[in-house]
């Protein structure tokens, strides 16, 4: 819903990219019924596509190898303006650059840096710029932190949570970790093997999980409190002997 970040957990090869692909067109949905933003992507014509992704952000993993290393950042970030706002003259798009990084916390300096230019958390900083260049009503990141350090991921993370309060934007965040997904969303889903397994309130997944897989993943965050941690690897060892 609008205003609602939907955190996805799964580990690698559950599904949660192909997704996020699949809600954009970038991957072809061939069975089912996929619906984002009203339009059903089954079977879905160019047209219809195009006209999805005027309302879409995407926010990709890796921002070095998303962005076109010849391009400057402020190239990067008004791609997409240029090819789905044809008619907003240069000038116009100079400016929705330079309030994007204003609004991610860069200079505007950098707009006519190359991204090779930058640290990882800057060009993962232009990423979420060029993510919200067309006043998307969805955004779907997928796993933007993953290629982060921890110290870069925490600043990265709560600049994520400041523009979406900011905009007031839907999002799906994809993440293998489940601390991510619980700092960032307001529910949250547990993808296995292809499988929603559980869905709810990111408070009650956290703290009352139903699922044996999602309990296996809650029982592995670790904790600060050495008592709890005990408590959490104990649990974790006896679900693990369950399941064998």
């Amino acid at each position: 819903r609008q205003g609602e970040v939907y955190g996805l957990v799964g580990e690698s090869g559950s599904g949660k990219t192909t997704i996020g692909r699949a809600m954009v067109g970038l991957e072809k949905t061939t069975g089912g019924s996929l619906k984002v933003l009203g339009q059903e992507m089954r079977g879905v014509k160019g047209k219809s596509v195009r006209e999805l992704r005027k309302r879409v952000g995407f926010i990709f993993q890796d921002p070095a190898t998303s962005f076109n290393p010849y391009f400057t950042i402020e190239q990067c970030i008004a791609e997409p303006l240029l090819i789905n706002r044809p008619e907003i003259s240069a000038s116009q798009r100079r400016d929705r650059v330079k309030e994007l990084l204003e609004a991610v916390e860069l200079p505007a300096a950098f707009a006519g840096r190359y991204p090779h230019e930058l640290s990882g958390g800057q060009r993962q900083r232009v990423s979420l710029a060029r993510g919200l260049v067309l006043n998307p009503e969805l955004v779907i990141a997928d796993e933007p932190t993953s290629a982060l350090d921890v110290s870069v991921q925490a600043v990265v993370l709560e600049l994520f949570q400041s523009l979406q309060k900011e905009f007031g934007f839907a999002a799906l965040f994809i993440s293998h970790d489940l601390a991510v997904i619980d700092m960032v969303s307001h529910t949250v889903g547990v993808l296995y093997h292809g499988e929603l397994v559980e869905s709810g309130r990111g408070v009650d997944v956290m703290r009352k999980p139903q699922d044996e897989y999602t309990k296996k993943l809650v029982a592995s965050l670790p904790v600060p409190d050495p008592v709890e941690q005990k408590k959490r690897r104990e649990l974790l060892a006896s679900l693990r002997n369950d399941a064998s």
